[in-house]
């Protein structure tokens, strides 16, 4: 199959992107990737829509061992960067909430854009193309696929995570780390939805469906205030995706179902002002009428008026709706997860140039190093940012001297 400068192995975000600026560089790439289509998880991303980046990226969005890997790449490419690019090649965009960028028509735009930025660079792309193994020689390496060998002096791994195997995720990248003794921090779903155990799920699967705005809050105090949706499994909504990135098993988080208003004070207002009204009929204006039915029917709040409350019970009613204590029993697990947090330990790469410390040649970008963004395009950006800090390097790096295509 002959030799490259440099061969990508994943043609997702990161892998695409980092081809697109070695390919236009000049040096001969070539992308691997054992999918029938280039940037699945690109097309599946944002509704369909791809949240591309964020306006307010920053490098304490991103989850970590080491918090500080992320800062020169973020740094050195930022989103405004990306947004120049998607520009030049017109594609609409709008901002959602909290800097979301998405495009205004559909995701096959961005994976368009990487793909014409690729054709400039001559890229080579081979999808269905399955690796089964690499070895280092002396002069670099030496790729397997589907029984052919592929020779070249530097490999990029741009495999992803393990999030949403349908989409043929595999722990490919993780495995490549371990050959060359790189350490691999311990996989978990990321930016995914919670179940709930079986009694708690029996009474508010009722209200599947109903999105409330709200602060959800982990045992670190880690905190987001977004909605949370009610669903026939248990918890989702944005607020729970970004908070199920900070809590482990077994830990409670604390919800805010009314994180605009003072309660308390309001229910003592209440009080005064109509002594004969029904709690259930002061708490329904504020909230879901089904959810404060259910919370009653399970005696959790009580059924009287409101001058039959006592300043103590008004605090607990308060407590109750304001520091609302859920046990997950768990989450859906990478089937939904957007991303998956753990991987490549980043104290084994560099953070300038994302190529291993002690393996000369072997780069690891995006999903499958141990960084993972919030919910809201952080993550996209983090594949743009470690796939141009990647290119630098390739680009900088003495070029193999032969290229058969």
């Amino acid at each position: 199959m002959g030799s490259y400068d440099t061969v990508i192995i994943g043609a997702g975000a990161a892998g695409l992107f980092c081809a697109s600026l070695a390919g236009q560089a000049g040096l001969s790439v070539l992308v691997l990737d054992n999918g029938k289509k280039a940037g699945r998880k690109i097309l599946m991303s944002g509704g369909g829509r791809c949240n591309f980046t964020n306006m307010y990226i920053e490098p304490s969005a991103y989850l970590s061992e080491n918090p500080h890997f992320c800062k020169s790449a973020l740094a050195r490419y930022t989103q405004w960067d990306f947004i120049e690019l998607v520009q030049q090649h017109n594609i609409a965009y709008h901002e959602k909430t909290l800097g979301q960028l998405f495009c205004d028509d559909s995701a096959q735009q961005i994976v368009d854009l990487l793909l014409t930025e690729c054709q400039k660079g001559k890229v080579s792309v081979r999808l269905r193309s399955e690796v089964t193994q690499i070895e280092k020689t002396d002069t670099g390496f030496t790729i397997f696929v589907d029984g052919k060998t592929i020779t070249t002096p530097s490999v990029v791994i741009a495999s992803g995570g393990l999030s949403m195997p349908g989409l043929g995720a595999t722990p490919f990248g993780y495995k490549v780390a371990e050959q060359f003794g790189l350490p691999v921090l311990p996989t978990r779903a990321g930016l995914v939805p919670f179940t709930l155990h079986k009694p708690q799920l029996e009474q508010l699967s009722q209200l599947s469906g109903v999105a409330v705005p709200a602060i959800v809050t982990a045992k670190n105090g880690t905190s987001f205030k977004e909605n949370i949706l009610f669903t026939h499994r248990g918890l989702s909504g944005p607020a729970i995706l970004q908070i199920s990135s900070y809590w482990q098993a077994g830990e409670y988080v604390s919800i805010n179902l009314l994180p605009s208003i003072d309660l308390e004070s309001l229910l003592q207002e209440k009080r005064q002002e109509h002594p004969n009204q029904l709690v259930k009929n002061t708490l329904s204006r504020l909230l879901p009428k089904r959810f404060i039915e259910i919370m009653i029917e399970n005696k959790q709040l009580p059924d009287v008026s409101l001058t039959q409350l006592s300043n103590e019970r008004i605090t607990q009613i308060a407590t109750l709706l304001q520091e609302w204590q859920i046990q997950p029993n768990g989450t859906e697990g990478y089937r939904t997860a957007e991303v998956t947090l753990g991987g490549v330990d980043t104290r084994a790469i560099s953070s300038k140039t994302m190529e291993a410390t002690k393996v000369k040649g072997l780069y690891f970008i995006g999903e499958v190093v141990d960084v993972t963004g919030w919910l809201g395009g952080y993550n996209f950006q983090w594949a743009w940012s470690s796939a141009y800090a990647c290119a630098q390097s390739l680009i900088s790096t003495p070029k193999s001297t032969v290229v058969e295509q």
